[in-house]
């Protein structure tokens, strides 16, 4: 086990917590936590710790909803995403862990003022129908879930733009992600360093506190209105990246 402090065990038994509501409730509340863990681990370090807790959520999400995904969809985004990866994989390389902080703090900031963008907007919200827009939303996707785990808002958008329903839109969702995931962890562990066996036997340890988080996000779906939840949870994901690029 790694050794950590009392207010590390804290935040990262918070975040196992908010990925397994996010994976079954509000997939804003994970984009919320990345700057906080940021600030407690260390920008770099910070995504090699939350990157197995991520996986552990992406398979109770695809458990949960795996026949609700349109593979169409995820074939056609998956060759940009790639290259996003491979960008951020390059940039999260050479810079150093100052710089870095600074493009996730921008990273969140940007995914955060899409999602504010697409809730004030609400049905009058039209995304373009074109190659140009999948080519783009890939490489952004990539690239922000490389460098910070916070691509979630830029594939909403992109479900949205599809027209999904709700199962179909979070089946979806949960088996990119799984791919992606699971395809960034050979680039951490042996680009970045920043996975070790620690982390995973970490992420082992917190999957009873990740299954509580996704049986509270169902519930909590349930019984409380999303627009003003979702609206509290960007306010909060602003602040806090902005809180991290000062």
């Amino acid at each position: 086990m790694p050794e950590l402090t009392s207010s590390q065990w804290i935040w990262i038994t918070t975040a196992a917590l908010a990925i397994g509501f996010s994976k079954m409730g509000i997939s804003a509340v994970v984009t919320m936590i990345i700057p906080f863990l940021a600030g407690v681990f260390g920008s770099r370090e910070s995504t090699g710790i939350m990157l197995p807790l991520l996986l552990v959520g992406d398979v109770m999400a695809v458990s949960y909803y795996r026949r609700s995904a349109d593979w169409k969809a995820i074939r056609r985004l998956l060759p940009w995403t790639l290259a996003g990866l491979a960008i951020g994989a390059v940039i999260g390389y050479w810079v150093s862990d100052r710089v870095f902080k600074l493009i996730l703090g921008i990273s969140v900031l940007l995914c955060t003022g899409l999602l504010a963008f697409t809730e004030t907007r609400g049905n009058r919200f039209q995304v373009p129908n074109a190659t140009w827009f999948y080519c783009l939303t890939g490489i952004l996707g990539g690239f922000t879930t490389m460098i910070g785990n916070a691509a979630g808002p830029i594939m909403s958008i992109y479900l949205f733009a599809m027209g999904y329903q709700k199962n179909n839109f979070i089946g979806t969702y949960a088996w990119f992600f799984m791919i992606i995931n699971a395809i960034k962890v050979p680039l951490q562990v042996f680009i970045w360093h920043n996975i070790t066996t620690q982390h995973a036997v970490l992420a082992l340890c917190l999957i009873p506190i990740i299954a509580l988080g996704a049986l509270l996000g169902v519930w909590v779906v349930k019984r409380i209105p999303e627009k003003p939840f979702r609206y509290l949870i960007i306010v909060m994901t602003g602040l806090s990246a902005i809180r991290l690029l000062i």
